[in-house]
């Protein structure tokens, strides 16, 4: 018997995948919180390695050498806490209207992502953007199964947590490195926030505003809109 298997995008199998996985986990750790050793960060950082592995055993199969960033926002009682894989970037509006980072992105030429693409036996190089082995952008994703088998590029994610009544948040952005080419956090924050009673937040102007600004990359934008501490509205 021939069976042929045709591998969705990795984002798109990602998308699919992790968030049911991810609400199964969360839904049993919310009902015995008390008596668990995990926490938010655990789940979600074992959460997203075994959503890799997968990931890269299906990949590696059909040779595809796709790959993925992830960006996770969980929103729990007066906490958010964030996971990033690769160079897609959150930031959030304080009551201030000040930009607060949410995640770093994972560049090949920051100085602790270049010290352990070396001691993998790799190399950066620049070729328009400083690069993993001269290919990936970025040092960290989902996916990429070929860089991953020289260990250059790992899964593994930066998780950060917030304590929303410091902050008191007005609206948070995540979005992929195409709006980050165009906008810095600053002025990303600045324009949301002049466009906040859009239907989108702003998200759509956002975005048709970075390729205006010649941005030639993916540009995925989801804008969410705090009504307090405990509550979001998205669209």
């Amino acid at each position: 018997m021939l069976v042929l298997f045709f591998l969705q995008s990795a984002a798109e199998y990602v998308k699919t995948h992790l968030p049911e996985v991810l609400k199964q986990h969360l839904q049993d750790f919310e009902r015995d919180k008390e008596n668990s050793v995990l926490s938010y960060q655990t789940i979600l950082e074992q959460q997203i390695l075994s959503i890799d592995r997968e990931l890269l055993e299906k990949l590696s199969v059909s040779y595809d050498e796709a790959g993925t960033t992830c960006l996770i926002a969980l929103l729990s009682d007066k906490e958010l806490t964030v996971a990033n894989v690769g160079d897609s970037r959150g930031v959030l509006c304080d009551k201030d209207g000040n930009a607060i980072p949410l995640s770093h992105d994972h560049k090949p030429y920051q100085l602790k992502e270049r010290k352990r693409i070396k001691r993998a036996g790799g190399f950066i190089s620049f070729n328009g953007s400083w690069r993993v082995q001269g290919i990936l952008a970025m040092s960290r994703s989902l996916g990429d199964y070929p860089l991953k088998n020289l260990n250059v590029v790992i899964s593994d994610p930066d998780i950060l947590s917030f304590d929303l009544d410091k902050l008191q948040p007005e609206f948070m952005i995540l979005a992929s490195d195409g709006l980050w080419d165009a906008f810095s956090n600053e002025e990303a924050v600045r324009f949301i926030k002049e466009r906040l009673d859009e239907p989108h937040f702003g998200a759509k102007s956002i975005v048709l505003q970075s390729f205006y600004r010649g941005c030639p990359d993916n540009i995925t934008v989801m804008v969410v809109k705090f009504r307090n501490s405990s509550k979001t509205e998205e669209q």
